[in-house]
């Protein structure tokens, strides 16, 4: 029944992705209830989502879609039924409406009728709704855990990275009064330098004017006394 389902819902084309264990662990790891923690967004507004209307789908989500419907499968001729019959058709030369007729004409012998259809193909939209529910929380639970735990780690290091540069213009301001301290330390102490020199310079020479005056009056008491 369910190769039955993907072919008359999917056109193979050989392109389709192949269903990879690893990828269906991780799908089955993102369906398991894990804490949703609101972590902070980046300021940077997103564009919003717009999904593909081309290309070939995931393998590992066309099974899990229709394995769903299968198991949701109506008993009877319901509306997977005249899928299956208007598919048939596909390959008869006739209009769009000459086909969903014919095919109708086909599933009110089976006991099928407009209503039974519409009614199993809108049980089958609720299992795929609910199928898309499901994959939205645990891709909401992903991105918390994987994008939004980065988001809150950038803002970390990006508010780390601002008080440290603060720091360093502080340092450097720092640095530069400091700089000029020191260089103000340095004709201070040349000024001080020479005015000590100044102050050696002055006593010696009044000391050598009194000595010597007292070395001359001592020779000449000896010379003459």
């Amino acid at each position: 029944m369910f190769d039955k389902l993907k072919s008359i819902f999917i056109e193979d084309d050989g392109t389709a992705k192949k269903d990879d264990p690893k990828a269906n662990a991780k799908q089955q790891s993102a369906k398991s209830p894990t804490p949703n923690k609101t972590a902070p967004q980046q300021s940077t507004s997103q564009k919003p989502y717009t999904p593909p209307t081309s290309g070939q789908p995931d393998e590992k989500f066309v099974n899990m879609l229709l394995g769903a419907i299968e198991k949701n499968n109506v008993q009877g001729f319901d509306y997977l039924e005249y899928k299956q019959a208007l598919q048939n058709l596909s390959s008869v030369q006739m209009d769009e409406g000459t086909r969903y007729k014919s095919a109708m004409a086909m599933a009110t012998t089976m006991g099928a009728t407009p209503a039974i259809l519409q009614s199993s193909a809108n049980l089958y939209l609720k299992v795929l709704n609910e199928e898309e529910r499901k994959f939205l929380e645990a891709f909401q639970n992903q991105t918390n855990a994987r994008v939004n735990a980065q988001n809150t780690e950038i803002q970390t290091l990006d508010k780390s990275i601002k008080e440290k540069t603060q720091r360093i213009e502080q340092l450097k301001a720092e640095i530069e009064a400091e700089k000029k301290k020191l260089e103000a330390k340095k004709t201070n102490i040349n000024k001080a330098a020479d005015k000590v020199t100044a102050t050696k310079d002055g006593f010696y020479l009044a000391y050598n004017i009194v000595v010597n005056q007292i070395k001359q009056d001592l020779a000449n008491i000896k010379k003459y006394l």
